[in-house]
């Protein structure tokens, strides 16, 4: 009989222990391999988590700094106000006028600095976007579906509406003659 026959049992014990070594070699690489991913994800997901609460921390910050300065704006035009209020009893009617005309051009100057601005259509075309209709009234002077009458006024920041304007929109004019809905007929202009 040859070898190829019969082979050594203890060349077959080393071949038949080749594969398990090789099989538990490699399951070692790769359960190093996973602890090894398993730990850079949990990194990864502390350092997520760590962005998280800094970006957090950040924009409260910029939030109270920017309350602050306007706060610090504010101030200034409260203690005109207050002064105002004070000297209201002495004071006569030029000089109280003059005094809430001054509060405004401080107001409307921290607004500006601030990058607030006034909404004041008058004459435009009405735009939802940044005006609330009150009312339609007709109107010979003004083209129709423009803003006839600004009631008060928005206030835009950047891109965002912070109050549309109360307005009052043009209508088509009524023609002299026309009867109206509570039965009056307006007179001839002509």
């Amino acid at each position: 009989m040859s070898d190829a026959e019969h082979p050594d049992p203890e060349h077959r014990d080393a071949a038949a222990e080749d594969p398990v070594a090789e099989l538990r070699e490699a399951l070692e690489k790769a359960e190093a391999t996973g602890a090894e991913n398993w730990n850079r994800y949990l990194r990864a997901v502390a350092e997520l988590d760590n962005v998280r609460k800094r970006s957090a921390r950040d924009l409260d910050a910029a939030r109270r700094s920017g309350v602050e300065k306007l706060a610090g704006e504010l101030l200034g035009i409260v203690d005109t106000l207050e002064m105002g209020l004070e000297n209201a009893g002495t004071a006569s009617a030029d000089s109280l006028l003059a005094g809430k005309q001054a509060t405004l051009r401080l107001l409307r100057g921290a607004f500006d600095k601030f990058g607030i601005e006034i909404v004041d259509p008058v004459g435009h075309p009405f735009d939802p976007q940044l005006h609330e209709a009150m009312s339609m009234q007709p109107s010979a002077t003004t083209v129709p579906g423009s803003v006839l009458v600004v009631l008060q006024k928005g206030y835009r920041l950047g891109d965002r509406l912070l109050r549309p304007a109360r307005v009052i929109v043009a209508g088509e004019p009524v023609a002299s003659g026309a009867t109206l809905t509570g039965g009056e007929t307006l007179p001839d202009v002509n």
